[in-house]
């Protein structure tokens, strides 16, 4: 069903806006004035969660859809779905100690790859 990427999708886009928020919370708490990004160390990892996820949403929202389209919506959703939970938990980790980051990206890692991997399966088989 194609809402379940849909309401993926929003989830996703509303981590961000999350993470967008605590940066600029980051910046007053750790007195960063725009335009710096750098300043006191939680305020750059704070920081760099929020551009890490901005990097991988790029590949994570074309490959959900590409892949709810090619091969299956439901379970499109579903690795989707491991992507969002992954990404609080690299947000969590990463902030607190950055070596610590490995299971909320992996999980973030894994998503795309079998998203982008399945969703070039799919669109291989649909030309044929």
């Amino acid at each position: 069903m194609e809402a379940y990427p849909a309401l993926i999708t929003c989830i996703a886009i509303l981590e961000y806006m999350a993470f967008t928020l605590r940066t600029g919370f980051g910046r007053q708490k750790y007195g960063v004035e725009v335009p710096a990004v750098t300043g006191h160390p939680e305020f750059e990892r704070i920081f760099r969660v929020q551009q890490n996820t901005l990097e991988q949403l790029i590949i994570f929202l074309p490959a959900l859809w590409l892949f709810s389209f090619f091969v299956s919506a439901t379970i499109g959703a579903g690795i989707g779905l491991l992507f969002v939970i992954g990404r609080p938990i690299y947000a969590i980790t990463y902030v607190r100690d950055p070596g610590t980051r490995t299971l909320g990206f992996l999980m973030g890692f894994l998503a795309n790859v079998v998203l982008i991997v399945g969703s070039l399966g799919g669109i291989i088989a649909s030309l044929f």
